[in-house]
C-alpha cells in the first residue's frame, strides 16, 4: 500500500525548480515525492528498469525488463539495432554525474565497451553500435 497526499503533490508540481521542490520536501521531512515513490514501486512491481541514450539533439530514457542483455535493450529503440548489434558503449550514471561529461568519463577510463552478454543495469547510459 502506498499513501499519497494529493494536495501536497499538487503543491510540489507547482514549484518552478528542482531546488525549490527539494527544499519543500525537506521542510515536510520527506526524501521524495509520493509520485516518485509510486513510479519506483510500479517499476519494481513490473520488473522494469531504465537505460539512457544521449546525442546532440536529445536525451531519452528507455524502459526495459530487468535482466535483459544489451542486444535486447538495443531492440527497444529499433528492431534493426538488435538484429545488427555489434557492441554497446556504456557509461555508469553515477560516473557521468560525478565527472560531468562524456569526454571526462572517457578520459577517466570509465567508458566500458560491452558485448552481447552484457546485462544492462538500471541507469546505464548506452551508445549502441550496430550494422544491418
Amino acid at each position: 500500500m502506498l499513501v499519497i497526499a494529493a494536495r501536497t503533490e499538487s503543491e510540489i508540481a507547482e514549484l518552478e525548480s528542482y531546488e525549490d521542490r527539494q527544499m519543500f520536501l525537506e521542510e515536510l521531512g520527506l526524501e521524495e515525492s509520493g509520485v516518485n515513490r509510486l513510479v519506483k514501486s510500479a517499476f519494481s512491481l513490473l520488473n522494469l528498469e531504465t537505460f539512457i541514450t544521449a546525442g546532440p539533439m536529445e536525451v531519452k530514457a528507455w524502459t526495459y525488463r530487468k535482466g535483459w542483455k544489451a542486444p535486447q535493450c538495443a531492440g527497444v529503440i529499433h528492431t534493426d539495432f538488435e538484429k545488427g548489434f555489434i557492441r554497446a558503449e556504456v557509461i555508469k550514471y553515477r560516473d557521468y554525474v560525478e565527472l560531468g561529461s562524456e569526454a571526462a568519463v572517457r578520459d577517466a577510463g570509465k567508458l566500458y565497451v560491452e558485448g552481447k552478454d552484457y546485462v544492462v543495469q538500471d541507469g546505464d547510459i548506452m551508445h549502441f553500435r550496430f550494422n544491418v
